[in-house]
Parts: C-alpha cells; structure tokens; sequence
C-alpha cells in the first residue's frame, strides 16, 4: 500500500504564499529608502553648517583646481570652471543618492535617478521638484569656510 501523503490545494497555496511572502520581504528590505544612504545622506538639508577646510590638505586636494569637487559635512563642496567655490547638500532631493558636480555642464548631477541642478541648486530635471540647499563659502588665504 503507498503511503504518500497528497498536499490539498489550500495547503499547497498556503505553503507557497508564505515562501513567497518572505521572499518579497527580503527583497524590499534590502531596496527601502533608509537604505539608499551611501554615507549617510538624506534628502534632507544639513542646518547649522560651519565649517572651514585647509586647501593645502592633501584630503582636499581636489579644490586645487577648477572643476574639481569633494564631499564634507554632508555638503558637496566644487569650485567652478571660472574658480569660484560654491556648496550644496551633497544628496539629490528626490531621494538619499549622493550627487556629483559636472563641471563641464555647470550643475550638479544625480547618476541613480537622472536629476539635475545649476550651479544655484535650482532644478533643471529629474524626478524631483525640489532645489538643492545652497551654503555660503568664504575664503580667506587657503582657508574656505563653508556655512549656512
């Protein structure tokens, strides 16, 4: 005589609901927008910002010439093609993503979703409807200071 059990089609579906429940868990758990925070980042803007960076330091080398960017303080700090120093919050608006300054184009770029700013952090497109916060800089000698 056979012994085998046979699973019941509610059984089957209940078994099969539950792996694929869990499954759709781990998933989402592992894209949630906590998540996409590289270094830290938000949308949100840092506030009280001031803080100075020494342009001889070899960790902030890339100011040294124009075009070039770096990330401090959660502020994406460039200095423009014309030499100026401008600073931003370092994370798109539209979700955590950390930005880059293009120099070549004048704005600040967001690879994940396509976003993009002027120089001015005013949006030009991309998901988002939101500008970038802006920080005021301040040189002094080779000290640029970065605050709100």
């Amino acid at each position: 005589m056979n012994a085998k059990k046979t699973m019941d089609r509610k059984e089957f579906f209940s078994a099969i609901g539950v792996s694929a429940a869990a499954l759709t868990l781990m998933n989402c758990l592992g894209c949630s927008k906590g998540s996409n925070s590289l270094n830290g980042s938000s949308t949100s803007a840092p506030t009280g910002v001031d803080f100075t960076l020494d342009l001889t330091a070899s960790a902030n080398s890339a100011l040294a010439t124009n075009g070039g960017y770096l990330l401090s303080h959660n502020i994406l700090v460039a200095r423009t093609t014309a030499g100026s120093y401008i600073a931003v919050q370092e994370s798109c608006t539209h979700e955590s993503y950390p930005l880059v300054y293009q120099s070549g184009n004048s704005r600040f770029y967001c690879n994940n979703h396509g976003a993009t700013f002027t120089e001015k952090g005013v949006v030009t497109g991309g998901p988002t409807n939101r500008s970038l916060a802006v920080y005021n800089t301040s040189l002094s000698g080779t000290s640029l200071r970065i605050y709100s």
